[in-house]
């Protein structure tokens, strides 16, 4: 992805999202968009119109830490956006090829992952890369992402199954919400590796296919996403509303392990019992392979 292009659209939707109010500055004079001026950000961020002008048209190589601390400061920046912003600085000054792993794209799945979440029997568990590729689950993960599998494209993907199918709006009872977070997910991840080309192809195949999908890209939101609470309509159980905690793997750090657990006493909690027993009776030996591509 085009280092410039990206350090300039993320800047640019950072400043539209901020009011004068926001930034506790007087909205005077007539104002073409509600978002702040290059000039105000310049004053908030304490350095010249000119120069913040350059840092927006992409030109971050360089730049030290203290203007990119002031750069986000101004913009008010979440811990989120903070972390790409650098990311972005990394990349433009050829640092981030450091942090990259330098291993084999498709390496030989090790079976150990699957023996590890074929121990957990009361809870669904995952494994899943940072393109939302769904690449392995225990019985009850199945059970619950049934309907992500029955896409026959393999790896299953996450962000498919949400622009691309239509049950994924039966599924996602707040469908909106779920499709901002899978696009916030995917943004992340490009600036974590932006030579990533499985995650180029996937983007262009859901911007070309879903006006839904590229309206969200174009705004540039990112997102950490490691806990919080996942709602879901099976179309078996129900209702289900389960926290999930997301660990990466020390071993393979693009990869992540996601559990999920219902509140004791809770309904969803019967309901997590139901799928395990209608688990029992549907695809209880075809667990998919552990891939990366």
């Amino acid at each position: 992805m085009d280092n410039r292009l990206q350090v300039r659209e993320f800047l640019t939707s950072r400043r539209a999202k901020i009011t004068p109010a926001q930034a506790g500055m007087p909205a005077a004079g007539r104002r073409r968009v509600p978002g702040l001026r290059r000039s105000e950000v310049a004053a908030l961020a304490g350095m010249s119109v000119e120069y913040y002008a350059k840092l927006e048209r992409g030109s971050l190589a360089g730049v030290s830490s203290g203007v990119l601390d002031a750069l986000a400061r101004a913009l008010q920046l979440d811990d989120a956006e903070r972390v790409h912003l650098l990311r972005l600085a990394h990349e433009a000054d050829g640092s981030n090829a450091i942090l990259r792993p330098r291993r084999p794209k498709q390496p030989t799945a090790r079976p150990s992952l699957q023996w590890m979440l074929d121990t957990i029997t009361t809870a669904p568990a995952i494994i899943g890369n940072n393109r939302m590729d769904l690449l392995a689950a225990n019985h009850l993960g199945r059970a619950m992402y049934c309907d992500v599998y029955a896409d026959p494209t393999r790896p299953p993907n996450f962000g498919r199954f949400t622009f691309l199918d239509s049950s994924a709006r039966c599924f996602y009872p707040d469908w909106d919400l779920a499709a901002d977070m899978c696009v916030a997910n995917l943004r992340t991840s490009a600036g974590k590796d932006p030579h990533d080309k499985g995650l180029h192809d996937l983007v262009g195949e859901l911007s070309t296919r879903s006006d839904d999908f590229r309206r969200r890209w174009g705004a540039h939101n990112v997102l950490i996403h490691g806990t919080g609470v996942k709602h879901v309509r099976h179309h078996v159980v129900g209702d289900l509303t389960l926290a999930y905690e997301s660990m990466d793997l020390r071993a393979e750090p693009d990869l992540t392990m996601t559990l999920y657990a219902a509140e004791p006493g809770s309904p969803s909690e019967d309901a997590l019992r139901l799928l395990a027993s209608w688990a029992a009776t549907h695809d209880h030996t075809d667990h998919p392979r552990i891939e990366r591509t």
